[in-house]
């Protein structure tokens, strides 16, 4: 017999986080995420009364899980530029480990509607303290530059899912360097 390695809940979360960054929310239906996660439907809505509020769980989930990644792949660094350079480098290796599948909050924000403000405004906190912790690693410089290094990391994730290639990273990196 197969032995359950978590309780319910961690197992429904996990599901549904495997399941919405892999294949898509809307894709992803309730039963499947049931069946996969080894659950009875009482229970999933015990703990999550909609796809909607387990959506939430995943989006704040992924955003700790993500900066969590990020801040360990760059803590050591002093150096502001290497920093950034480093940030970039995270991007190569996520996209290498999660097969170029992109930002995780952007993918859900092309699959909501303007109606799931909810949503909406986890993934705008997300990139949010996206945005601040660039700018933080340059706090001496303008706005202007902050902003253009932001869109191009954007830009980067982005770009790299559609192509599934390193290329968008890498030519950010070697414009940042001229910007800087």
């Amino acid at each position: 017999m197969k032995q359950k390695v978590a309780d319910p809940k961690t197992r429904i979360l996990e599901t549904a986080t495997r399941l919405f960054y892999t294949q898509g929310y809307n894709a992803t239906g309730i039963n499947q995420i049931i069946k996969e996660a080894e659950v009875a439907r009482a229970s999933l809505y015990m703990h999550y009364q909609s796809k909607e509020e387990l959506c939430i769980a995943f989006l704040n989930f992924r955003h700790k899980y993500w900066f969590d990644a990020l801040m360990k792949f760059t803590e050591e660094l002093t150096d502001p530029e290497e920093k950034l350079m480093a940030a970039f480098d995270f991007l190569i290796s996520m996209n290498d480990q999660e097969d170029f599948r992109g930002c995780a909050f952007m993918n859900i924000l092309s699959e909501i509607s303007p109606a799931d403000q909810t949503i909406y405004t986890i993934i705008q906190h997300h990139k949010q303290n996206l945005r601040d912790y660039l700018a933080g690693i340059f706090p001496e410089q303008g706005q202007l530059l902050k902003d253009h290094i932001y869109l191009l990391f954007e830009s980067s994730m982005l770009e790299s899912h559609l192509y599934r290639d390193q290329w968008p990273v890498i030519q950010s990196k070697k414009i940042i360097k001229t910007l800087l």
